[in-house]
């Protein structure tokens, strides 16, 4: 029985290939149906902070003209959208609408005597219109809290009492500016609201406040604070459905910050129940606005091009300059990186955007594609994707492989049914930790079937060998890329609400089967190679070659995850070759694993012990899958990636082994003469 049980599993591993070939096949038209969602938002939207410009006019003789001026200039350098926050006296009176004065203030001008039992908030408003436009929303905000206002005034100017100290008051918000919405559209702006989460949600107010600002043209907010409008701790008092409601009813959408340090509370079922109605928003900080406008325009260009980002939010700030004893800001920094110096020494964010196929305008949604079938075929990916990791079982343990199909199959259909997003992200995950180690060591058994003829190939043979068997090996890495794709079809993807889990574990696991494989399961002599190499003698080979891993290791690390770092000349390559060739391929790509793959087997060959250093150059295996980890990022990007990456690291991996046979030459014309002494 036991015999008959190794024979179907061997016969089983041909059944398997068929599975994945007609996995990879049925996975092509969901990744077409990707590729369409992906083309259908266009739009990039450039908007700046009108409540950072307020902040800045306050440094200036003339705060309304400078707000008049720079809005022309901003217009002018491309910023289509201003985005207006709800209101709070501080900004009010910022924007010059009020003045306002606390309790000791008012006994000073009044010439009253404060009292024991009063610390209340005064405030004059600066002229008839911001009283007619103003003075109505500061009455219904409070009003709302319960918070008595009433008339108050001073020398002939209109203005209110609040019965709060100042403290509280200026923390209260309410309704964006009226005036500054005006003004805006007026200059031919499109608003982008941003809404915080109240108190008390009041369903008809925001109803109101929603129409107002679809009649002005709004088709987005932005949410302001860690909770979306009608989140609430417990879930009995929220407000969510009710918000999502009023925002579908106008045809309004919301955008995603990216990069927070927490999401936003309740934004997920918001977008849901939008129907994912969301535009992805990259922010330029204050800080960052400070920066070279050249590498400013590159980080707008890479958001728009490469993470599928339509709405580039731009703050200002302002710079002290105690030296020279002078405020400024960084607008005119803003507006170099938007349309590039008048020197004309690099070019803008906005030329390099529209080079990239995008317009300017409104950031809309991902229309969703989805032919008809697409349920089908990616259950056909499924199974393609149970029977790629099976094979990989077949490798290691060749007496459970039915078994590891079956209970693959088993498996699947059950999270199917209870929790069929942890389904697709651990077949995604495991498909790609299963082809580049496959492919690996199919590597291996090749290198070991020539090793013997390596002897007498020349050269160029071995250099023939090592580029055809990169390609062949990184052609069947590639096969987890469309069940991936098929897999994690989802639009949620793309927008980053949900991601790709155990990228750490990819990182990791294709080494260290590679690893295995190459020590213990070369030629059936499971843990034969062990003892040989623990009897071994140390050479300085070994020293150097240990020496070099370290290093290659201690590099690999340093790049991995969101923490890894990049030297100031690796960041100057980079924008050479994104100015070159429009797309970055990754450096442990082509200057690591890629390269030590061809020069590795170049030198394996030749030398047995040298097959050892593909543990490394699995490193670029894993890294081709791991390009399409990153969901967010169009296919046809990831693919030009990949591709730059495999012909750079072919151009690098010849100079590696022109290296090599100086240094062999070096060492057979020096190493007698080192045993002499």
């Amino acid at each position: 029985m036991s015999q008959k049980w190794r024979q179907w599993n061997k016969a089983a591993v041909k059944g398997l290939w068929i599975l994945v070939i007609l996995g990879i096949v049925a996975s092509l038209p969901v990744a077409y149906d990707r590729i369409r969602t992906e083309g259908t938002s266009k739009n990039v939207e450039m908007i700046f902070d009108y409540r950072d410009l307020i902040q800045v006019s306050t440094y200036q003789g003339n705060p309304n003209s400078f707000i008049d001026e720079q809005l022309d200039v901003l217009k002018e350098a491309g910023i289509n959208t201003m985005s207006v926050y709800e209101a709070t006296l501080t900004e009010l009176s910022n924007a010059r609408r009020i003045t306002v004065y606390s309790e000791q203030d008012a006994a000073r001008l009044t010439g009253k005597v404060l009292t024991a039992n009063e610390n209340a908030t005064y405030l004059l408003f600066t002229d008839a219109k911001s009283q007619a436009e103003i003075e109505p929303i500061i009455r219904k905000a409070f009003a709302s809290q319960e918070i008595a206002v009433e008339d108050w005034e001073l020398n002939g100017r209109a203005g209110l009492k609040i019965a709060t100290p100042v403290q509280n008051a200026v923390l209260k918000k309410m309704e964006p500016d009226p005036i500054s919405m005006q003004l805006l559209d007026a200059k031919g702006f499109h608003l982008l609201p941003r809404l915080g989460n109240s108190s008390i949600y009041d369903q008809e107010e925001l109803a109101s406040l929603l129409d107002r600002f679809k009649a002005m043209g709004v088709d987005r907010v932005l949410f302001d604070g860690e909770e979306v409008p009608g989140y609430a701790e417990e879930p009995d008092e929220r407000h969510l459905e009710d918000f999502a409601q009023l925002l579908n009813e106008r045809g309004i959408g919301i955008a995603a910050i990216e990069n927070l340090k927490g999401e936003q509370r309740g934004f997920q079922t918001v977008a849901k129940l939008t129907n994912y109605n969301v535009a992805r928003l990259y922010s330029l900080s204050g800080r960052d606005s400070a920066l070279d406008p050249d590498i400013i325009a590159d980080r707008f260009a890479l958001a728009a091009k490469d993470r599928n980002i339509r709405m580039m939010f731009i703050h200002t700030a302002v710079q002290t300059n105690t030296i020279e004893g002078k405020v400024s800001d960084t607008i005119e920094n803003i507006v170099d990186s938007l349309q590039g110096p008048e020197d004309g020494s690099f070019e803008g964010a906005m030329q390099r955007i529209e080079n990239y196929g995008f317009e300017f305008g409104p950031a809309s949604q991902f229309e969703v594609a989805e032919m008809a079938g697409q349920n089908y075929f990616r259950w056909v990916a499924i199974l393609g994707a149970v029977a790629l990791i099976s094979i990989l079982v077949s490798i290691f343990v060749p007496p459970l492989t039915l078994l590891a199909f079956i209970l693959g199959i088993v498996g699947a259909a059950g999270l199917y049914v209870l929790r069929p997003h942890i389904m697709e992200q651990a077949l995604a995950l495991f498909a790609a930790i299963s082809a580049p180690s496959i492919a690996m060591v199919f590597a291996i058994r090749k290198i070991d079937r020539l090793y013997d003829l390596g002897q007498q190939m020349s050269v160029g043979r071995r250099i023939v060998h090592g580029i055809l068997l990169f390609l062949r090996t990184s052609a069947m890495s590639l096969m987890a890329v469309p069940f991936m794709i098929a897999l994690l079809n989802r639009v949620t993807y793309q927008l980053v609400l949900e991601q790709f889990r155990g990228v750490s574990l990819l990182h990791l696991a294709p080494i260290a089967l590679t690893a295995l494989y190459v020590l213990f399961y070369r030629k059936n002599a499971a843990f034969g190679s062990v003892g040989r190499i623990l009897r071994m003698p140390v050479t300085v080979a070994m020293v150097i070659i240990v020496a070099v891993v370290g290093v290659v290791g201690m590099y690999y690390l340093s790049r991995t995850g969101n923490s890894g770092s990049a030297t100031g000349l690796e960041k100057t390559f980079r924008t050479l070759l994104e100015n070159t060739v429009g797309v970055r391929p990754r450096f442990k790509e082509f200057l690591l694993g890629h390269p030590i793959f061809i020069a590795g087997v170049f030198v394996a060959l030749k030398y047995r012990h040298a097959i050892y250093v593909m543990v490394i150059a699995s490193i670029g295996q894993l890294s081709i899958v791991d390009t399409f980890a990153h969901i967010h990022t169009p296919v046809w990007i990831s693919l030009v990636r990949d591709l730059l990456g495999m012909g750079l690291g072919i151009i690098v991996g010849l100079v590696f082994i022109l290296v090599w046979q100086i240094i062999e030459r070096c060492w057979r014309k020096w190493s007698p003469l080192l045993v002499k002494l």
